[in-house]
């Protein structure tokens, strides 16, 4: 009978809710990279405008003043959607590594089991090639004690026609 472990329903839940997290925590660094690539989008778009107010009109300046703190208020927002999304991101792999854990657990669980299966095996096949030893022994012994025995009579006949001859 092959090896089959009782709580194999748990350790295959458990392996599917890891690999569901381990797909939320991609998402998450799929977010704080998009963060990250927002706020360089701003900086870059702060910086252009710093070049074309240098090459502007002073009639624009205010214009460009008054962009500059919209851009420089957004790029306030933008880094604190990025901490957002890092502080998601270390509590989604917290959780990951919660459920590695409990996934390790069972597969350790689980080998022990494979391993005491594959031990109790083993013995129970000692066991039943010792009793078929055991078994082979005393019919062999009994074939010798016939053998002997028909020797012997063997013997006596011999002995009974040399007397009678």
């Amino acid at each position: 009978m092959p090896f089959r472990y009782r709580l194999q329903k748990v350790l295959d839940f458990r392996i599917r809710k890891k690999e569901e997290q381990l797909h939320i925590v991609q998402k998450a660094q799929e977010a704080v990279y998009i963060a990250e690539e927002n706020i360089r989008k701003n900086n870059k778009e702060i910086e252009d405008t710093k070049t074309n107010m240098r090459q502007a009109d002073p009639m624009m300046y205010e214009t460009y003043d008054k962009y500059l703190i919209h851009l420089w208020d957004k790029a306030e927002k933008l880094e604190q959607i990025r901490q957002e999304a890092l502080r998601q991101l270390e509590i989604e792999k917290q959780k990951l590594v919660v459920l590695e854990q409990a996934v390790k657990v069972l597969e350790k669980h689980k080998e022990k089991n494979r391993e005491a299966y594959i031990a109790e095996e083993k013995a129970a096949e000692l066991k039943r090639y010792s009793e078929l030893g055991v078994t082979r022994f005393f019919h062999q012994s009994l074939e010798r004690k016939e053998e002997e025995e028909k020797e012997i009579l063997k013997q006596l006949e011999e002995l009974d026609k040399l007397e009678g001859n």
